[in-house]
């Protein structure tokens, strides 16, 4: 009697007990959903037990295994650790078929599942959907490829309802980011304002939501502002990985690629382009998520954080200009990767800006015009000198 096929589902994994655990309950319901298959899982980080492990107790006689991502959009993990990790599976076991399906995607079930879940957080009203605005809130990814996908996805949850705004945001890592969306929308003065965080399981990421969310209704409590759940553990998730597994089993599920950044020459990030540097990149990546607390990251330390306002006033007056001569000028002197420039929101210092915060000195700046960057760049940022005539404040 010929051996079942293995499914392996593979999560990112966290360290939080609970996110993990909703993982693992998802494999059991799988399990019970899929008995003509052995179902096992495992983690690309932060849990045990991890994929290499998981891919190496696989048993050398089965003739079948497949990876399944349980992976909203393909991004490193998926475009280049699994690559990386069924290479040497195959090199391990040749005479197992190894496989690996795509990440879930932009899915019509999932954009339901989306709504099913903001319909819980929602009231009975029928005409609510029309005074409401909606953020949905994605993970965010140094994929741009990934970050479109998600895009996509937000404007397909707005094509399905007839909210009255709906705007894509990010917990992290790329922008707008969830805080500044916010602040944007609120501008805008919604009767109703709907959070829809598109994240497959709780974690650390959801408890900063959470807590963002929170710290937003205290600062404007006319705004009625509901935290939709996350999508958990659901039937659809499971039917969508029923498509995707029988994708890859007839052969119909290639890498996406097509707009990866490691082999399309993405305008601003040309020099990822190539095989190569996509391996250096996942074996850097691997490396430096290191399993245990304190999380290490591969960049050197900032000698200098910059920030410049960016809120509408601070704009009206250029400070976006200010921001890209800046870096220009930082990057002309070659200290780009140490000194950082970035946009803040609101620095509280309205009709008296551009305002622009030096750290760790600590030194504010007001009424900052593009046509001193190249002067405070050469002047404090590089030569540590302060310029006297636009210090504001002095942070002690």
């Amino acid at each position: 009697m010929p051996k079942r096929p293995v499914v392996l589902i593979v999560g990112h994994g966290s360290r939080e007990a609970s996110a993990n655990q909703e993982f693992e309950q998802l494999v059991a319901r799988y399990q019970a959903r899929r008995p003509d298959l052995e179902v096992r899982y495992g983690y690309v980080e932060l849990a045990q037990p991890s994929l290499s492990d998981a891919l190496a107790e696989i048993p050398a006689d089965c003739d079948e295994a497949i990876l399944l991502p349980l992976f909203l959009f393909a991004a490193g993990h998926v475009k280049n650790d699994l690559p990386l990790a069924l290479a040497a599976a195959r090199r391990q076991r040749p005479t197992v078929s190894f496989r690996a399906a795509r990440a879930l995607g932009v899915h019509a079930a999932l954009v339901g599942l989306a709504l099913e879940r903001a319909e819980e957080s929602a009231s009975s009203a029928p005409d609510e959907a029309s005074r409401t605005a909606a953020i949905v809130v994605g993970r965010g990814s140094s994929d741009p490829d990934a970050n479109g996908d998600f895009c996509k996805f937000a404007r397909m949850v707005a094509e399905a309802r007839s909210f009255a705004w709906v705007v894509p945001a990010f917990i992290g890592i790329t922008r707008p980011k969830f805080e500044e969306t916010l602040e944007f929308v609120a501008r805008a003065r919604p009767e109703r304002l709907l959070v829809l965080p598109y994240l497959l399981f709780g974690g650390r990421l959801l408890s900063q939501l959470q807590n963002q969310v929170a710290d937003f209704l205290a600062r404007y409590p006319w705004i009625k502002t509901t935290l939709a759940p996350h999508l958990g553990v659901h039937e659809s998730l499971l039917a969508v990985l029923d498509e995707r597994l029988a994708e890859a089993r007839n052969g119909q599920a290639p890498l996406p690629c097509d707009n990866c950044q490691y082999r399309a020459a993405l305008p601003g990030r040309a020099e990822s382009l190539g095989g190569l540097r996509a391996l250096l990149w996942s074996l850097r990546h691997s490396f430096t998520h290191a399993q245990a607390a304190p999380h290490v990251h591969a960049h050197r330390p900032m000698s200098k954080h910059v920030l410049v306002c960016g809120n509408i006033d601070c704009a009206a007056r250029g400070s976006m200009g200010l921001v890209e001569s800046l870096r220009r000028s930082l990057k002309d002197a070659g200290r780009e990767r140490d000194v950082r420039v970035t946009v803040t929101s609101c620095m509280g210092r309205c009709g008296e800006g551009p305002t622009v915060a030096v750290y760790p000195d600590g030194i504010w700046y007001r009424g900052v015009r593009e046509e001193d960057a190249a002067e405070l760049v050469e002047e404090h940022l590089l030569a540590d000198r302060l310029v006297a005539r636009l210090v504001d404040n002095i942070m002690q």
